[in-house]
């Protein structure tokens, strides 16, 4: 049987007041206005209609942060990032590696993704493709034409910028299963538990080397390949007219 009362309207209207926070922020960026402004007011206007209050909204607030404390690491490393970007990372990287006439991007790509597997083996990050790849193994690959005395083109950057976070990507997706006790391994543990495998985390890791290292190797060898083309088909004239 359905009615309607007066206690129900007044439901229905405190849970549309609960969504005025999301009218402000939309209201506000459609405007243009201060972001961390907004999201304050926002913040603050949901948890009085939402029956928080100030002292609840502080203690969720705080609860998050304790819960989510991991994250400042990653905040902290973009930060660090820039602020060595601004003062010229990239340009170090790049300058730095133009001393070195024979080193092709690629050999570059590989040499940071055996690095990267090793690392990744011991559960180490650096901050992924936006806290180390572009400030400075992309760059470094940049600096490999102007050692030669070519100029990067357009498409040779974005296939740059496509091979360099293609290599992160792979060897830290292999390589945090190698580490025992990561979140990949219990993973891979609990679900094959499930399926009536009783598998220990040394026995997945010591498995799952030879697969991280097929997937090093074939990943520097399409890289090799794909890099020679790419030199092959955009710079084949210009590095004989450099010679």
């Amino acid at each position: 049987m359905c009615y309607l009362n007066n206690r129900k309207k007044v439901c229905v209207v405190n849970d549309l007041l609960t969504l005025l926070g999301v009218v402000i922020v939309i209201v506000g960026f459609a405007l243009k206005l201060d972001a961390i402004l907004i999201i304050t007011i926002s913040l603050i206007v949901t948890a009085l209609v939402g029956g928080l209050g100030i002292d609840g909204m502080l203690e969720v607030l705080g609860t998050s942060f304790v819960n989510n404390r991991g994250m400042t690491i990653f905040i902290l490393i973009m930060l660090a990032t820039g602020t060595l970007e601004r003062n010229g990372l990239k340009e170090s990287a790049a300058t730095f590696i133009q001393r070195f006439k024979n080193v092709s991007a690629s050999v570059i790509v590989a040499i940071y993704g055996v690095f990267r597997m090793i690392m990744a083996a011991f559960n180490v990050s650096f901050g992924g493709v936006a806290g180390f790849v572009r400030p400075i193994i992309y760059p470094m690959t940049l600096g490999t034409l102007e050692s030669k005395g070519l100029e990067p083109t357009p498409e040779y950057e974005e296939e740059l910028k496509g091979m360099s976070s293609a290599m992160e990507n792979i060897c830290w997706f292999f390589g945090q299963v190698l580490f025992i006790g990561g979140p990949g391994g219990l993973l891979v543990q609990s679900t094959l538990k499930g399926l009536g495998y009783d598998v220990s985390l040394a026995t997945l890791a010591m498995y799952e080397i030879p697969v991280a290292i097929t997937a090093l190797i074939v990943a520097c060898v399409y890289f090799f390949w794909k890099d020679k083309q790419l030199m092959k088909k955009i710079y084949g004239n210009t590095k004989k007219e450099a010679k």
